[in-house]
């Protein structure tokens, strides 16, 4: 999800970390990513420096698909469902409340982002 863009940002504030994890927002797979290709074993030296290309896109949703959609994700899933029952309600209030996301489907924004390390 693109949490460059405010509401996505604040869906992902709403929702915690078991619902939307540092995978899935670009600022938070940045901080995660940014010394994998580094080797604790001196083997980067054979790798050539990071390229990373960012793909912007969306998908049609409504509150419904989307909500429907997190609940499927495994830190939902394993919460006790009293927990599983509030997250998902607040969700759903934060969709109702901002103009982007209250009126039927919008578009989620989506941001797919690769890192890629060449053999030298």
């Amino acid at each position: 999800m693109d949490d460059r863009v405010d509401w996505v940002a604040g869906l992902a504030r709403v929702s915690g970390s078991a619902t939307i994890g540092p995978r899935d927002t670009p600022t938070s797979w940045r901080a995660e990513t940014a010394d994998v290709h580094r080797s604790k074993t001196g083997a980067d030296a054979r790798l050539g420096s990071p390229e990373q290309v960012e793909f912007a896109h969306g998908q049609r949703r409504t509150d419904d698909s989307l909500v429907a959609t997190l609940s499927t994700r495994a830190g939902v899933l394993v919460m006790p469902e009293q927990e599983r029952e509030a997250t998902l309600g607040r969700i759903r209030a934060f969709l109702a409340s901002g103009p982007e996301t209250a009126e039927g489907e919008f578009a989620l924004p989506m941001l797919t982002a690769v890192l890629r390390m060449r053999r030298l």
